[in-house]
This record gives structure tokens, C-alpha cells and sequence, in this order.
């Protein structure tokens, strides 16, 4: 894999979408101010999608397969978080961005939510299934129809 590929992963894309975030809440601050029930429902959205991420990764480690894009799966993994959501880390960082907006207050950056989604969705996880319908053929059909993509 070309070095600049390690660049491109969920995790920087979400360090750069919570950048944003930062950003509006420093220079056109609006929202709730800190220590309000939102700052609060932000720690546990932050926490929860943290945690989800967590799992997921062991999961697929308990698998020996791949969380890292790009890279191809040796594994289908459909057991634990991954019987109830197809990609429950990318999942974990959507709650994770809506927890930072909350947290910091940043109302209007909430929009930045879906447009995370979208760049999740067309950047990483439809070339992964492209890749594991490749591998695993019927396998992936049967649990791509038995399991959602965003639960």
C-alpha cells in the first residue's frame, strides 16, 4: 500500500471533520454553552460511538481479519456489534463527530454529520463491500440482507 493511502482512513477524516467542528464553535460560536444537558448528551454520544468502535476492532482482531480500509478481508466477520450493524465502527465515529459538536457547543456543525456520512459511505464502505462480495460471494449477500449497514 502507497505510503498516502495511510493518510487516507476514518480515523483522520474524523479528526478533520472534528477540526471543523472546533473551528465554527471558535469563530462563530453558537449552541449551548458547556456543562448544559447537551454537553452532557455529547460525552455520552462520544463515548457510546467510542466504545462501539472498540468493540468492532477487537471483533474483527477476535477474527483475525483487517479494521484497517483499503486493505482486503480475510474474514467475514458477523458476530458480535457486527449480528446488529455491517460497519459498526464507522457507526461509532458518526456518534463520535455528533458528541464533539455537542460538546463544544457547535450547533450549525451538526450539518457536518451526514456530510461524514456520505464521505463514510462513498469513500470506504461501498468499496468494502464491493471487496467482500468479491471474497465471500453469497456469504456477504445472505448477511448484507439479514443485517443493515447503519443500525
Amino acid at each position: 500500500m502507497p505510503a498516502w493511502k495511510w493518510i487516507d482512513i476514518p480515523p483522520v477524516w474524523l479528526v478533520g471533520f472534528c477540526t471543523l467542528c472546533w473551528l465554527q464553535a471558535r469563530h462563530v460560536p453558537f449552541g449551548p454553552s458547556s456543562g448544559t444537558l447537551a454537553t452532557l448528551l455529547g460525552l455520552a454520544l462520544a463515548a457510546a460511538g467510542a466504545a462501539l468502535a472498540v468493540l468492532a476492532v477487537r471483533e474483527m482482531q477476535r477474527q483475525n481479519t483487517t479494521p484497517v480500509p483499503h486493505q482486503r478481508a480475510s474474514a467475514l466477520v458477523m458476530t458480535g456489534v457486527f449480528q446488529h450493524s455491517r460497519n459498526p465502527i464507522y457507526l461509532g465515529d458518526l456518534l463520535i463527530l455528533g458528541g464533539v459538536a455537542l460538546i463544544l457547543g457547535t450547533w450549525p456543525a451538526l450539518v457536518l454529520v451526514p456530510v461524514f456520512h456520505w464521505v463514510l459511505t462513498t469513500r470506504f464502505i461501498q468499496p468494502e463491500e464491493e471487496g467482500l462480495r468479491h471474497t465471500f460471494g453469497d456469504a456477504f449477500e445472505a448477511y448484507a440482507a439479514r443485517v443493515r449497514r447503519w443500525a
